[in-house]
């Protein structure tokens, strides 16, 4: 178990460019773990909540570790925004939960991690105020060893997939951010604060006061931002919401109470430097249309909607307005599929399950996919073995496949150097198979990635043989 939880979290490490190409730089002041077990600091509305309160914190304010972290986000300021996305899937719940548990996925044995068998924070059935304290955005400063990481709770509790910052032109913040579970809704924070210069030192409690909005898309293309606010419409006490706190750590049930849309697994959002147009990749959900479960509706019309899509936006004015007006970017598919529901409309090279995305400075959008390995080469996706990454310049459609991962990976992760001459990736789980937790040696009959050994994950980097600029 302790082994897991090192193994959980985010590192920091400094990389270098020198005259052989990249290298990590060793020893580096900056590098350290950051793991399940790291102290850190809750701040915003929900600090010190009765929510949040547990026998080891009565405060309400400290917790320890970050897990299942997923994507991420660049602020101004140069921290750096880390995402807790499947968390409940670690505590062990009652046998029947109650109504907040049942809402965020609490139950027995929750995914099979047994860490409560050997720490007793992770059961929830003696410690049920542990798993609100997971689910947050958490803002690390890698430029300082000795900062302790922060759970922003202003930003309201999620699956976050990822966490993407962008500003207004008056320079307040804006952070678009998916919830990568079936149903779930897109969000956006909008800072009461302008950035200030002066880096995290004069920006340490801007992420803590701004406005947390859910997305309502309407069937005439029309959108509306919803705000998660305590007293307004629905969000008042006599519907289970006390305070602003308890909105934000009920996050979910105040969407339901708004009647925000649900979405067929919101994951990353990027926003276009250029034309301020945003996107948002949603995966898939082939629970869509299913008895008890939710129809297909304008925004999410696709049942059993197994390929995904890319849904985009633009606001009603700045990035803080309240409106928007959106269309479909592309409907992920396969056009040489028999099934009506997963041909799609991709002018290019096919893809399905839509992941990771990225507007680079230029305008072009990087998406990266993330097909289940159980799924890989099979039905709607025998024509797809593994996961890829491809490039768009949106302003023509057509989309092109710019690298294929080892077998058994996800795709995931992007970033350039400024001069956009080297790329950065990451390959995740390389080698992983529906049955990699009962047979430990599967993973090696899937792939050897990287290095003929036991398969790893690993950050790729890319450059062009001529040092070019990459993407012309």
């Amino acid at each position: 178990m302790r082994k897991a939880q090192a193994a959980h979290g985010v590192s920091i490490i400094e990389v270098q460019a020198d005259a052989q190409g990249w290298r990590q730089v060793l020893p580096s002041r900056y590098a350290r773990r950051i793991t399940a077990a790291t102290p850190m600091r809750i701040s915003g509305p929900a600090a010190g909540h009765a929510m949040m309160r547990t026998a080891a914190d009565p405060s309400g304010t400290r917790v320890l570790g970050t897990i299942n972290n997923c994507a991420h986000g660049e602020t101004p300021w140069g921290t750096y925004l880390t995402c807790e996305e499947n968390f409940i899937g670690y505590f062990n719940g009652p046998d029947t939960p109650d109504a907040h548990g049942k809402r965020w996925g609490l139950r027995k044995g929750g995914s099979g991690y047994r860490w409560h068998e050997f720490d007793e924070r992770f059961d929830a059935t003696r410690h049920p105020n542990e798993p609100n304290r997971f689910g947050w955005v958490v803002e690390i400063d890698p430029f300082d060893p000795k900062a302790e990481p922060i759970k922003r709770t202003a930003l309201g509790r999620a699956a976050h997939e990822g966490a993407t910052v962008a500003q207004t032109a008056d320079g307040r913040v804006v952070v678009y951010m998916g919830e990568d579970a079936r149903f779930e809704y897109i969000y956006k924070f909008v800072s009461r604060d302008r950035v200030k210069p002066g880096g995290f030192a004069a920006n340490r409690d801007l992420l803590d006061h701004g406005t947390l909005y859910v997305a309502k898309f309407n069937a005439d293309g029309s959108g509306e931002w919803l705000p998660l606010v305590h007293d307004r419409g629905p969000l008042t006490a006599a519907n289970g919401f006390a305070n602003q706190g308890a909105v934000l750590i009920q996050a979910r049930q105040a969407s339901d109470a708004l009647g925000a849309t649900k979405m067929d697994r919101p994951e990353w959002t990027a926003v276009d430097p250029i034309s301020k147009e945003v996107y948002c990749t949603l995966t898939n959900n082939s629970n869509r249309g299913r008895d008890g479960r939710p129809g297909v509706d304008a925004a999410n019309p696709r049942a059993n909607n197994t390929m995904g899509h890319i849904i985009r936006w633009k606001e009603s004015g700045d990035l803080d307005a309240t409106r928007f007006q959106w269309t479909h970017f592309v409907m992920a598919g396969d056009p040489s599929l028999p099934r009506a529901e997963a041909k799609g409309n991709i002018r290019g090279d096919i893809f399905g399950s839509p992941d990771g995305l990225w507007v680079d400075p230029r305008g072009v959008l990087w998406i990266q996919t993330d097909v289940s390995t159980s799924t890989l080469g099979k039905g709607d996706y025998a024509n797809l073995p593994n996961n890829q990454m491809l490039a768009c310049d949106p302003t023509k459609g057509e989309i092109r496949r710019f690298l294929v991962g080892p077998r058994g990976c996800e795709v995931t992760g992007i970033a350039m150097t400024p001069d956009l001459r080297t790329m950065f990736i990451n390959i995740q789980h390389p080698g992983e198979s529906p049955s990699e937790r009962s047979d430990p040696d599967a993973p090696t009959k899937i792939s050897r990635w990287p290095d003929g050994g036991r398969p790893r994950s690993a950050t790729v980097v890319i450059t062009k043989n001529d040092g070019g600029v990459i993407g012309l």
